[in-house]
Parts: C-alpha cells; sequence; structure tokens
C-alpha cells in the first residue's frame, strides 16, 4: 500500500494519500458494514450475496498488493491500513458465523485465528513501545494462512452446495488448515522477535 496519485493530502515525498491502493482498502473497510447488514436480512439471497461481498474484499487486498508494489505506493500508511482491514474482516465474518452456527467444531479454529491475531498485535505494539525496529514482510506461511482462510470463510458464508460438492465439511477442513498454518507463523513470528522480548537487540520478523 502507499501514497501516489492526484488530489488528496500531499506527504513529504510530494506524494498523495488518496491513489488507487488506498482507496481499495478504504473501500475493504467500507464493505464490513455492508456486509453485517446483509448477513442479516431475513432473505434466501443473503448468504450468497455476503459471500460475493466477502469475495469482493479478498479481491481489492490482492489488488491492492499488487498495485503498490506494480506502482511502487508503499507507506507506512498503506502498510498500516492494509492489516488492519485484512483483520476486520475476517474476525467479523468469524464472529457472524459462530454466532449463527454455535458449534464448538467451528468455534475452536475461529478462537485460534482471532486469538493468535490479538497476540500478534500486542507483540507489536509493545515492540513499538520500546523502539525495536522489526522488519515485518510476507512470509510463505502467512500467504498460505490468508488463502486458506479467505476460501474457507467464503465457503462457510455460502453454506448451500456448490457444484455438487457438500460446502460445510470443506470449508471447516480449510479452517482448521487456516488455523494451524495461523499457530505456526505466530510461532515464527515469536521465535524472530524473542531476542527483543529477552532484551538482546533488534531483530527482523516475517509475518503477514
Amino acid at each position: 500500500m502507499g501514497l501516489g496519485g492526484t488530489g488528496g493530502v500531499p506527504n513529504k515525498d510530494g506524494q498523495t494519500m488518496m491513489n488507487i491502493p488506498n482507496l481499495l482498502t478504504l473501500l475493504r473497510i467500507g464493505l464490513i458494514p455492508v456486509f453485517m447488514v446483509i448477513f442479516y436480512l431475513p432473505v434466501p439471497w443473503a448468504r450468497p450475496v455476503c459471500a460475493l461481498v466477502f469475495g469482493a474484499a479478498a479481491l481489492t487486498d490482492l489488488l491492492d498488493g499488487y498495485l503498490a508494489r506494480r506502482l511502487n505506493q508503499t507507506s507506512p500508511l498503506g502498510a498500516f491500513l492494509d492489516p488492519v482491514a485484512d483483520k476486520l474482516m475476517v474476525a467479523i465474518a468469524l464472529v457472524l458465523l459462530v454466532q449463527t452456527d454455535p458449534r464448538a467444531l467451528l468455534a475452536l479454529p475461529a478462537a485460534v485465528i482471532i486469538g493468535r491475531e490479538i497476540t500478534v498485535s500486542a507483540l507489536r505494539e509493545w515492540m513499538a513501545e520500546i523502539g525495536s525496529r522489526a522488519k515485518v514482510a510476507v512470509s510463505m506461511a502467512g500467504k498460505l494462512k490468508t488463502t486458506a482462510q479467505m476460501i474457507a470463510i467464503f465457503l462457510l458464508i455460502l453454506q448451500g452446495p456448490m457444484l455438487g460438492l457438500p460446502i460445510d465439511p470443506i470449508g471447516i477442513a480449510l479452517l482448521y488448515i487456516a488455523a494451524l498454518l495461523t499457530l505456526w507463523s505466530m510461532v515464527l513470528y515469536l521465535r524472530a522477535a524473542w531476542p527483543s522480548l529477552m532484551g538482546k537487540g533488534e531483530n527482523q520478523v516475517s509475518d503477514s
């Protein structure tokens, strides 16, 4: 994510904050209340439309990252907004799914995924407070986790069978895979950050 384009508030390099990548991220945040309203509508098409909204949000996540790199428009603002938008949409979708289907089978991986995000966010905040210059980059575990997570949530929102395949068990299986990858990426993050936690200096951290 980054700054650039035309119009808006310029940064110190003369670029502006409202470019296409940042607008796509803001659109993803704006889709969250739309998603919530549609989810609770007492109409038969609510779930399919919700799945499309979630899919559109996931697509903007791919597009804004690609465009930011392609156009060389990376910035602290984009680096902050992008993960916030992702985690908000995923956490809210999981909470709504568990609220409508409170099975332990679904609640367990949802709790693992949300709990991991809280843990890592708290760790980042603490490291920032002590002035640790951690370099955060996307890891392969993080990419796989995000892919499994997005597909799983999309299928669980959709519910009904698709192309003759049972959606629910596939979605649950993918959600458990995402939960395991989530734990693995958290372990990698904590292991890389451990020297900073132990007061042994700076380190580089990989995550998504």
